[in-house]
């Protein structure tokens, strides 16, 4: 389908001569998604549709106890220092965003009392402004009441770089301004397509001025709020050990009715993904278990228990390898992994592309994930409409040596390739997981063939994905040559998900290594679409740029994309639990209830 006939089938469901429901059956029928075709309405000035959810309970309490297991347990309850996802879901558990994204890729209003679009003026049609009008009588969890104050507050706490917040991203380009109580106007220095960013979703999440205005800046991190949450949401805070157990009870002043379902509810941090697999799908001790990292052979085989189901949401969420390209070794001015160094091996193309050539995607769908993972050659995966169909991927041992050879790495007596001095041994690092080691056990087999030597690491996933700017063995701090972990896309847009590579986004001691580019890549090229693609209005240019971006990281490599992972989680038969591949697992946690 060209251009101009996707225009007009836009202009049609805007003049309301097609409904929303055929336009987006057309757009699958052309190998589209269903979060894609919402987003397209909305480029083109389509209000977004509002999904229902089938919630039950017709009184407010009386669940009894929900829970939860989380095999990486959450280090701090501040949204805007979550530098991994059970972070983010531990603060959602307490905390709101203006609006959230469902499993479809709308909109829903969540403190806002409805979402913005150009039928209702709230949408600039320049795409330089969005108005948000708020929910009134919301309280925080000590009484207070919700106002514009704590939504500009929150933007500018987290765009101070001195806060050193990890959604810095999302917040320093754009100016939130008071209308009045109950009004909030965002502002952009240019068109902006992708709108539904700040304030919206994982990086949306509001805190309350009363009590961070003291902790702004160099003191954000003392904040006593940021193990003590206290939010708007359905339920309160009650305790909280770090990396161990958050534990909350009923908001009796929740600022929807009927909800919540459950009368407590603790999320239990720690262990590992398979042992959270039985305690929901065998045992029935638990009644939902986060991000199902098990082989898919062992969850077919717990599901036959009966006590639970394996759930699938779609995302774009990405298994990875990441290649250093700064030096992990050497110290300067303090710190290693400095974007001031380079990597003595892998600043070699050729050695690059030989990895690449040395990861059998093939393998690692079929023997370890199955449903739970595909294999693929982009790091941009979904929707669809940003998938790029110009790369490719292949395992090719022979050629991997040969790409060396000719590159004037010799093999030497130990079997192991050399070249100025330097030999090709890498130290290759991921969180302990069993399909992580095995995927690492593959890696390293074909790299023993092609002359590389590969030491394997692996490390506590509560170490490994940990907040503490003190820990030497965070992925953030990527003190190796080469590491591996998924990294989700929370969006159904690829903004901020493509950020990680962006040149201001890099990890560094100065910003308390909380900046998303984690590898130090750097690109004039990429730095240029990217911004390009920030202010493109046309949906069909601004998914071109993203494909772009895709082939610049992929072709380098910068990364090495494994599989592409929907959201798999383990749930109850008794539990309704409304799950986005888009936002947090936790992002409608309201809606959840259990059947008697």
């Amino acid at each position: 389908m060209g251009e101009p006939e996707l225009r007009r089938l836009i202009a049609r469901v805007a003049a309301g001569t097609m409904s929303r429901r055929t336009f987006v059956g057309k757009m699958i029928a052309l190998g589209l998604t269903a979060p894609l075709a919402n987003q397209m309405l909305a480029s083109g000035g389509v209000a977004h549709a509002q999904t229902p959810f089938a919630y039950k309970p017709i009184k407010r309490g009386g669940g009894g106890a929900l829970r939860l297991l989380w095999w990486q347990g959450a280090t701090l309850l501040n949204p805007h220092f979550a530098v991994g996802t059970k972070d983010q879901e531990g603060s959602r558990i307490f905390y709101e965003p203006l609006a959230a994204w469902d499993s479809a890729g709308n909109l829903v209003p969540i403190l806002a009392a409805e979402v913005p679009d150009t039928e209702n003026g709230l949408l600039a049609r320049d795409g330089k402004s969005v108005t948000w009008k708020l929910k009134p009588g919301v309280k925080w969890h000590d009484g207070g009441p919700f106002t514009a104050d704590d939504v500009v507050f929150t933007a500018q706490y987290a765009a101070d770089p001195a806060t050193a917040a990890v959604t810095i991203g999302s917040y320093k380009d754009v100016k939130v301004e008071k209308v009045d109580d109950l009004t909030v106007r965002v502002l952009f220095d240019q068109p902006t397509p992708f709108w539904a960013d700040a304030l919206v979703g994982a990086y949306g999440m509001i805190i309350p001025k009363h009590l961070f205005e003291a902790f702004k800046g160099d003191k954000s991190r003392d904040a006593p709020a940021n193990l003590k949450p206290v939010g708007t949401g359905p339920y309160r805070f009650v305790a909280f050990s770090p990396g161990d157990v958050v534990k909350g009870e009923l908001n009796p002043d929740y600022h929807l009715a009927d909800r919540p379902y459950f009368d407590t509810i603790e999320m239990k941090g720690g262990g590992d993904a398979v042992s959270a697999a039985r305690a929901v799908l065998q045992t029935g001790e638990y009644d939902y278990a986060w991000n199902m990292q098990v082989e898919d052979e062992i969850l077919l085989r717990l599901e036959k228990t009966g006590k639970g189901r394996v759930a699938f949401s779609e995302s774009g969420g990405i298994e990875h390898i990441q290649l250093n390209t700064t030096d992990p070794w050497t110290e300067v001015d303090g710190e290693r992994s400095s974007a001031k160094t380079t990597h003595p091996l892998l600043s070699d193309p050729a050695v690059r592309q030989a990895l690449a050539l040395l990861v059998d995607r093939a393998s690692v769908e079929a023997h370890i994930y199955g449903r739970t993972g595909l294999a693929t050659g982009n790091f941009l995966n979904n929707p669809a409409r940003f998938r790029s169909k110009n790369t490719k991927w292949e395992f090719d041992v022979d050629k991997a040596s040969k790409l060396l050879e000719a590159a004037g790495w010799k093999v030497g007596s130990d079997g192991v390739r050399a070249k100025d001095g330097k030999r090709l041994k890498f130290v290759y690092q991921t969180s302990i997981n069993a399909p992580r080691q095995q995927n690492q056990a593959v890696v390293k087999q074909a790299c023993q063939k092609a002359g590389i030597e590969v030491e394997l690491k692996s490390i506590t996933a509560s170490v490994y994905f940990s907040s503490d700017v003190a820990n030497p063995d965070t992925y953030t701090k990527f003190y190796c040559d080469i590491q591996m972990y998924n990294t989700t896309m929370i969006q159904p847009d690829p903004r901020v998900f493509m950020n990680q590579f962006v040149s201001w986004e890099v990890a560094a001691k100065a910003n308390k290594w909380q900046g998303r580019n984690i590898v130090r890549w750097r690109s004039e090229d990429y730095d240029k679409a990217y911004r390009a693609a920030d202010a493109e209005l046309d949906p069909v240019k601004r998914a071109a740029l993203y494909i772009r971006m895709n082939d610049l990281i992929c072709g380098d490599p910068a990364v090495i994309p494994v599989v592409y992972r929907p959201k798999v989680q383990a749930v109850s038969n008794k539990l309704h639990a409304s799950i986005s591949g888009w936002d947090n697992d936790l992002s409608f946690l309201r809606d959840w209830y259990r059947d008697a």
